[in-house]
């Protein structure tokens, strides 16, 4: 009897204890949140600014001017964010989130074809390299809905890739890496 008490007690200490660091981490997890959030839009800011100085477009662009007006927006980029390094964005405590809620999410046999479909993806040739272009030959992997819905929110200028265990923020109009996250998957 007295050792059933004595393991319900050390049981109770344990939740209690996880229940605490739980929410000591979320307060601190939506801040990472919050100003991971606040960098990107201040990217999308600082990019939606170079685009009305690039060339413009019509409906009827040729490929070359397609591709002129993408080579004077991603040479803006990198004159505008000439110091930009790896995990300007990802700072560690968005990475630390980031990664704890993609190792949840790919747990379990249910998610094991996520795991191949990302992997399959044909991502060769892609140097990550931060305020460069991601490689026009390779593939884009797709983000599940789900998972989308449980990372922080990007405003459509902007989109998640992976390119093998790395999380990439990419640029959708000039398709420059914004940032990247090494070894994000587990």
């Amino acid at each position: 009897m007295k050792k059933s008490i004595f393991l319900g007690v050390v049981v109770c200490s344990l939740l209690a204890t996880a229940a605490i660091a739980q929410n000591k981490s979320a307060p601190a997890d939506k801040t990472a949140i919050q100003t991971f959030e606040k960098q990107v839009n201040d990217y999308v800011n600082l990019r939606n600014k170079l685009r009305e100085n690039a060339p413009k477009l019509s409906k009827d662009s040729t490929p070359e001017q397609i591709h002129a007006y993408r080579t004077a927006l991603e040479q803006s980029l990198r004159s505008a964010r000439a110091g930009a390094k790896r995990g300007d964005l990802f700072r560690p405590e968005t990475a630390d989130y980031i990664r704890r809620t993609l190792k949840l999410e790919f747990q379990g046999k249910d998610r094991q074809q996520l795991r191949e479909t990302i992997f399959e993806t044909e991502t060769q040739g892609v140097v990550l390299r931060v305020n460069y272009p991601y490689a026009q030959t390779a593939e884009f992997s797709e983000m599940p809905a789900t998972l989308l819905a449980k990372l922080p929110q990007l405003p459509k200028e902007v989109r998640y890739r992976f390119v093998g265990r790395n999380m990439l923020l990419v640029d959708r109009d000039s398709n420059v890496i914004i940032d990247y996250m090494p070894d994000a998957l587990p």
